[in-house]
């Protein structure tokens, strides 16, 4: 939780106003039972109604500077939870953007967006809260038994005797609730990631006419919500009766007490009333103070949650040695001996994995489902950091770069096409910021994607909606590889990014890429023989470990499993006898 207070040190002139200001409310508060007081004990026993009428107006001159002070204190208040806010949340996401795909596969995307938004607006209501009434209510509560013990010692005894035993109540309910908060938080977790699992896939859940059970998964994740909800409401609802009870057990026991010392005119009526007065005073800010501890424990037990992300540390630290990399080597691309095991797992995904890729090659990378493919690829601008052995990039080992410069090296297009609202052009200056049209028109020629903006009103400055919903898979796949195109990577990735496309796009973009002008090294993963059969060379994947290397030909003679991938995507059924 100390990560988060430094997200304050902006704001120390706001943190020490508001609560000023809100225990100068408070002092204009704790004076007008005196001024009640005095109006029952002088203006009214003595029919003066002049000095009623000069005490009434005192009381709202106290009122209207008690609502200034007030209204002060909210803005400090807000001004300073409002900016604690927006810094948290523009460190949190800095720091997951830090993350590697390891930690992010572990968080989960439901738990960080979570984390992001419900998480921190608790935080933040939090530190308003406390600016506000932190300081006032304990400041009215003590205030009120010192003003108590000027009026007659004996009535102030029931207010000592009262104050702890209300503190130990509330506090004792503190204790019990935070462990129960972040248990709803992580229910609410639960929650978020069933309904952003339907949402994404509700053309699947259609599709198999799941919508009933999917629904209930829904209802059955609410419901231990709800009741964990129900439960810890339950214990702050606690509070209230609770508080009352205490007050108006004090209040007639005050009364009583009050009454005897009129009686023995040891007190006067008005001071009577001031003492019932100032219990009514603390009573309305125990009940403050209440919600105060109940709205602290769920900003605690969110701020812990937020804490935890900001305490996790990347998996891959970034060395940034600036080491040069090797000079007179035409290799760009070196595995040795590289193992991978993701974080929990119990064995390796890649295995022994050694090749070298000289500059401008073309490299295929195939194999059956879950042989370790985009594992492989992803390794290379350091997406996850291989467990054992190591690879060279232009030379130089991936984990002796800057990320950023690394990344520069590298154009990649993922396995999911993902486009971002907003224009063509804006998309496409992901790969470079200051590309010319001129330029992102050859990434789009080389990408096949050239008549799909051509095709849309206003051409580069089309408008692509989020998530890119107005685009077909293969439109988005070739626009996603011209943004890849765009930025004139040293090596290309293209991780299965032509499955939505035809045989025919299919085989006019590998020979575009083939005759590029830049001639980058590019690594084509795909499931399609015919997307990789002209590579210079071919790694053939088998249960994370290299079954085959070589070229097409090649491996079609000595790599089984590479022809028995060729073969069902090739080789012609013989027509049954006898038909």
């Amino acid at each position: 939780m100390k990560k988060l207070f430094i997200y304050l040190k902006n704001y120390k002139k706001e943190c020490i106003l508001a609560p000023l200001f809100k225990m100068l409310e408070a002092s204009f508060e704790l004076i007008v039972p005196l001024v009640v007081s005095a109006i029952i004990d002088v203006g009214i026993a003595n029919g003066d109604g002049g000095y009623i009428a000069r005490m009434c107006l005192f009381m709202v001159v106290l009122g209207l500077l008690g609502l200034a002070s007030s209204v002060t204190a909210q803005y400090f208040a807000a001004k300073a939870a409002a900016g604690f806010g927006t810094k948290v949340r523009h460190a949190l996401f800095s720091h997951i953007q830090g993350f590697s795909f390891s930690e992010l596969d572990k968080a989960g995307t439901a738990t960080l967006i979570t984390r992001m938004t419900s998480d921190i607006n608790q935080v933040q209501s939090g530190v308003n809260m406390v600016l506000r009434l932190f300081l006032r209510s304990p400041f009215i509560v003590l205030g009120a038994m010192v003003m108590a013990f000027t009026i007659d010692v004996k009535a102030a005894l029931i207010f000592v005797a009262t104050i702890p035993l209300l503190s130990l109540v509330v506090f004792g309910v503190m204790a019990v609730s935070i462990p129960l908060y972040r248990k709803v938080q992580e229910r609410l977790d639960k929650v978020l990631g069933v309904t952003r699992e339907n949402l994404t896939g509700v053309r699947v859940i259609r599709a198999f006419h799941k919508e009933e059970e999917e629904k209930i998964r829904f209802e059955e994740g609410l419901h231990n919500l709800t009741s964990m909800q129900t439960h810890v409401g339950k214990i702050s609802a606690f509070l209230n009766p609770v508080t009352y009870v205490i007050i108006n057990a004090a209040t007639i026991v005050l009364l009583y007490t009050g009454a005897v010392q009129v009686d023995l005119g040891k007190l006067t009526q008005g001071e009577v009333v001031a003492l019932v007065n100032y219990m009514s005073q603390i009573l309305v800010e125990l009940i403050k103070l209440a919600n105060l501890i109940i709205t602290i424990t769920k900003a605690v037990a969110c701020a812990r949650r937020v804490s935890a992300i900001l305490e996790v540390e990347s998996s891959m630290p970034v060395k940034g040695s600036g080491v040069p990399a090797a000079a007179s080597n035409d290799i760009m691309v070196e595995f040795s001996g590289v193992g991978l095991t993701y974080q929990g797992a119990g064995a390796e995904s890649l295995s022994d994995i050694s090749f070298s890729i000289k500059k401008g090659e073309t490299v295929g990378v195939i194999g059956g489902t879950g042989s370790g493919k985009t594992s492989l690829v992803h390794l290379i601008p350091r997406f996850y950091d291989v467990t054992r052995g190591e690879i060279l990039v232009d030379g130089k080992d991936v984990r002796d770069y800057p990320l950023e410069e690394l990344r520069g090296k590298v154009g990649i297009v993922m396995q999911k096409a993902a486009l971002f609202q907003g224009t063509i052009r804006e998309n496409l200056c992901w790969g470079r910021a200051d590309a010319t049209d001129e330029e992102l028109y050859e990434a789009l020629e080389t990408a096949q994607a050239k008549e799909v903006v051509e095709k849309k009103e206003g051409g580069l400055d089309a408008f692509v909606e989020q998530g890119g919903k107005n685009f077909s898979g293969g439109q988005k796949q070739r626009l996603t590889i011209a943004r890849a195109l765009v930025r004139k990577p040293k090596i290309l990735i293209l991780d299965d990014s032509a499955s939505a496309l035809d045989y025919a796009t299919d085989a006019r973009l590998q020979k575009a890429i083939r005759q590029m002008k830049e001639n980058p090294t590019v690594f084509i993963v795909s499931q399609r023989t015919s997307s990789i059969q002209h590579a210079d060379k071919i790694i053939v994947l088998e249960d994370g470990m290299v079954a085959g290397m070589g070229s097409h030909e090649q491996l079609l003679e000595n790599c089984s499993v590479y022809r028995e991938i060729y073969d069902s995507q090739y080789k012609k059924q013989q027509p049954a006898k006898g038909l």
